[in-house]
């Protein structure tokens, strides 16, 4: 039996005005490189990663094109095509073009989320083999506090069982696209009843109640929203260069 066929989308279509920057988030430099460059680079390299899909802004199709994709020589990246209003109509838009390369798996990224690695994706494979649906994340590291509607506490949960999720989140592809398919024919019933699809472990959960398994990412899998984070992502991406000097 053959390996099965794994395709990755990868979401660079913020804004990020969190950043403050006039430059969309994915294309600001770490170490020379744009912020996108190394997730792009984690896929190519991969031995679990057999085709990605590239989800951009609007209008910045030909930019990725030739800035990232050919100016890296980017083999994998099979499609680029332009994402939608929200995250989840730019996962839409990603999940459509992968379906003509017919994968049995597809990984779900987001594109400012620079440190993925091979072995958080063989991991994530491995398991979602097993259970159909997972989503990367670690333990989170500090106490958690929810709150009620006035801003006071209302309860402590238990924190060995509180995660911080991340991505990539990893679904077989029958799973995934239809699940995706019914929510956006129910989009407007969903927003009616309030509910808001911040991921897309939520997406299989609330259309078909599949459970999810949670598999270990890293605590340097950070995703770049702030100017701090972009400080952080520079040590991140010094200490990985050195450690492959090394193996050098």
């Amino acid at each position: 039996m053959g390996k099965k066929r794994c395709a990755a989308v990868v979401l660079a279509g913020g804004q990020g005005r969190r950043m403050g920057t006039a430059v969309a988030k994915q294309y600001l430099l770490i170490r020379e490189k744009p912020v996108l460059y190394y997730s792009l680079e984690a896929f190519e390299q991969s031995g679990v990663i057999d085709d990605v899909i590239l989800v951009v802004g609007s209008g910045q199709i030909p930019y990725c094109k030739e800035e990232i994709v050919e100016k890296y020589g980017f083999q994998k990246v099979r499609a680029v095509t332009e994402g939608g209003a929200e995250r989840y109509h730019s996962v839409w838009a990603g999940l459509k073009a992968a379906e003509a390369f017919l994968p049995d798996y597809i990984f779900i990224h987001d594109g400012a989320r620079p440190f993925v690695d091979e072995s958080i994706l063989e991991r994530a494979f491995e398991e979602v083999k097993r259970c159909r649906a997972c989503v990367v994340g670690m333990p989170v590291k500090d106490t958690i506090k929810i709150a009620d509607d006035q801003g006071f506490i209302h309860t402590t949960p238990k924190r060995s069982l509180v995660w911080q999720i991340q991505t990539p989140q990893v679904f077989a592809a029958d799973l995934i696209v239809s699940s995706y398919g019914t929510m956006m024919e129910k989009e407007q019933e969903y927003l009616k009843r309030g509910i808001q699809i911040t991921d897309d472990a939520m997406v299989v959960e609330t259309v078909c109640g599949c459970p999810v398994k949670l598999v270990e990412g890293s605590y340097e899998n950070i995703k770049i929203t702030t100017p701090e984070d972009l400080e952080i992502a520079e040590i991140f991406a010094s200490k990985r260069t050195e450690e492959k000097d090394v193996k050098k």
